[in-house]
């Protein structure tokens, strides 16, 4: 008897930290991390450039599983996302449009090129389907203050 494959799971999830001056530094559930820059002539990542790149890498991670659900990943050559937008004008502040350049280089037809990128942003890429869809949101704040020092009586 064959035994079931193992799946595993990958811990996510993100924690920004910051102090009353200075910019976050996020840290995944995984020890990646990240300083966020929001200068406009520094090099490195806003918070918007975050959600665009978690678009564009999803996006491209759907394609290439996209092209082995066709069976034709042996012709994949490359994947090249580009994700942009639009903020809103109004309140509340979000993004309102996204732009969205798929190049999808290998050995395809259009209509096989429109298909990967068709299930990689409507069927695959779990980003893409949050974004579009309403997710739930759950916050809660707490005081990480901490205690104040006890008093001998």
């Amino acid at each position: 008897m064959s035994e079931a494959p193992r799946i595993r799971v990958r811990p996510t999830g993100a924690t920004a930290t910051m102090g009353r001056s200075g910019f976050p530094t996020v840290v995944s559930a995984t020890g990646g991390e990240i300083a966020i820059k929001t200068g406009a002539s520094e090099a490195g990542f806003n918070p918007i450039d975050l959600l665009y790149a978690s678009l564009s890498a999803c996006l491209a991670i759907s394609a290439r599983v996209a092209a082995g659900k066709l069976g034709v990943l042996d012709r994949l050559t490359n994947v090249a996302v580009e994700v942009t937008g639009e903020k809103a004008e109004d309140e509340p502040s979000r993004i309102a449009r996204f732009e969205i350049d798929i190049r999808i280089a290998g050995d395809f037809d259009e209509a096989t090129r429109r298909e990967i990128a068709r299930m990689a942003e409507a069927d695959l890429c779990t980003v893409s389907n949050t974004i579009r869809g309403q997710p739930d949101f759950e916050d809660r704040v707490r005081d990480v203050s901490p205690p104040p020092p006890r008093k001998n009586p």
